[in-house]
């Protein structure tokens, strides 16, 4: 029987071009193995979270991005770190797909973490407190392995991408030790069977 591809939705906590987490993202997908595919969602495209927009309805890019993780197995997050905290752009996601309370599209999905910083940390701050924040709304985070990137402008070429191939090799342990992990807890397809295009 052939093997159902298993989805990854991947998000970048920054949106700048040339990010470096971007990278890190893109790294995944070229490293996954060949039964996993990982799909990109642009969340800069969500307006800030207001609840009194939400009481209209949500928005199409926030129907769009909660439609994603649903049809997802799994959430990847790579995170810079900004001040010590998590990106603002990143923390306004979570917020809508956080919603309605105690229906989160994000309960009981499996999240894995990564991050990418010019500094020491490796994102280390960031990922600690998404941890907690996702921990919050109910989703199950994925614990190891830890792909924490420091002064990551060494590890990526002119074009942002990724030639380091210990992190390489990380990041393709953390999709695997996700994908096997998920396989074993969930072996069914998530909620809706269509595929997802991100914009």
């Amino acid at each position: 029987m052939e093997r159902k591809p298993f989805r990854i939705l991947a998000i970048a906590g920054s949106l700048r071009q040339g990010s470096f987490n971007q990278g890190l993202l893109r790294a995944a997908k070229e490293v996954a193995p060949e039964w996993v595919e990982v799909q990109f969602f642009d969340i800069g495209q969500l307006p800030f979270f207001n609840e009194d927009v939400e009481a209209a309805g949500d928005p199409e890019p926030v129907r769009r991005f909660k439609d994603a993780i649903a049809t997802s197995n799994a959430v990847l997050i790579a995170t810079p770190e900004y001040n010590g905290v998590v990106p603002g752009v990143l923390a306004n996601a979570l917020d809508w797909a956080s919603r309605p309370t105690g229906r989160s599209v994000l309960r009981n999905k499996p999240v894995a973490l990564m991050g990418a910083v010019l500094g020491q940390s490796g994102s280390a701050n960031a990922q600690a407190a998404l941890r907690g924040v996702l921990g919050r709304i109910g989703a199950i985070v994925v614990p190891d392995p830890q792909v924490l990137v420091p002064r990551a402008s060494r590890l990526f070429n002119e074009n942002v991408d990724l030639h380091d191939e210990r992190t390489r090799e990380e990041i393709r342990q953390l999709v695997e030790a996700v994908a096997h992990w998920c396989r074993r807890v969930q072996p069914e397809e998530p909620v809706g069977t269509q595929s997802v295009t991100a914009p």
